[in-house]
């Protein structure tokens, strides 16, 4: 039987659909991945407003390994650990990556769970994360196995979908079955809450809203299947969608068209935080702190 976890968050998946589903996808991931390209940029842009020069980084879900060449072309000399949980994910990754840093070994790939990460106590600088962590249900779990590998004054720096990404195509399937379709997203409070319980101190919590459109519904779901994200909660109908529920969703969908196209929209949460000498779950651990991208530039510059 598949390994079946759930939180409380309500996030409920099956992980080894997820593993599958990536390792299915691979082949296509980055044809697809526009949006995931986009979110990556934006994550990474926020390194520019933060002094610090990390000698070893792990790039927690690397997938098809994005972020990995960007922390690679800003931090030339750091040692990159790409983590995903799809070996066929990783093996895209490889391939990109250039014969000087091929030749330097300074790249290594691993494919293991993220609640599970097999690197010692104290051993990253950073830890970089896009759009991993809602495929985690146990955000906690995850937050302290990055705070146990991180050194002293490591940072955690991650994005995540937040819970009115799909609102659309969760609304029109409502309205059509009493299924789950979409997968459920943990909301910012809720990740900062996860932070603070893992020790983490000083943690910076944004988001932001990105609308993606498309031409039909058709489109939609072509992509989501393409990037591997698949339903996976187990409210899920099982077996095939006929074509009739199909042809009902297309219809119910037509009602949020605007100037010729579909929107699709995507929360999307940005975190980040610093690994203290504090113990975890210590009374003294600073309040949870909300603040835009614009107000974390204006702090640096001061």
């Amino acid at each position: 039987m598949p390994e079946k976890t759930e939180n409380e968050t309500g996030l409920d998946l099956e992980l080894a659909q997820v593993r599958r589903s990536f390792e299915q996808a691979a082949a296509d991931y980055d044809e697809a991945a526009v949006l995931q390209r986009e979110v990556g940029n934006r994550l990474l842009e926020r390194l520019e407003y933060i002094r610090f020069s990390p000698t070893r980084i792990l790039d927690l879900g690397a997938g098809t390994g994005f972020c990995q060449r960007s922390l690679a072309s800003r931090y030339p000399n750091a040692e990159i650990h790409a983590l995903d949980i799809a070996l066929q994910m990783l093996k895209q990754a490889r391939k990109k990556i250039s014969w000087l840093r091929r030749l330097k070994r300074r790249d290594h790939f691993v494919s293991a769970d993220v609640n599970s990460l097999p690197y010692a106590d104290n051993s990253m600088d950073m830890i970089v994360s896009s759009l991993t962590l809602q495929w985690c249900p146990d955000l906690v779990a995850v937050f302290s196995e990055c705070r146990r590998v991180l050194k002293p004054g490591g940072m955690l720096l991650f994005s995540n979908f937040g819970p009115e990404t799909l609102k659309e195509l969760r609304h029109c399937w409502s309205r059509i079955d009493a299924y789950t379709h979409v997968n459920q997203f943990a909301d910012m409070h809720d990740v900062g809450d996860a932070m603070l319980q893992s020790g983490f101190s000083d943690p910076v919590v944004d988001m932001e809203m990105i609308t993606v459109t498309y031409k039909d519904v058709r489109s939609i779901m072509q992509d989501l299947k393409q990037i591997g994200a698949h339903n996976v909660t187990r409210g899920r109908a099982r077996g095939l969608t006929g074509k009739g529920r199909l042809q009902q969703l297309q219809q119910t969908y037509e009602e949020y068209r605007q100037e010729g196209v579909l929107p699709v929209s995507h929360e999307v949460i940005y975190g980040l935080a610093w690994c203290s000498e504090n113990a975890p779950g210590k009374s003294n651990l600073p309040a949870e702190i909300y603040i835009s991208p614009l107000e974390i530039k204006k702090r640096r510059e001061r």
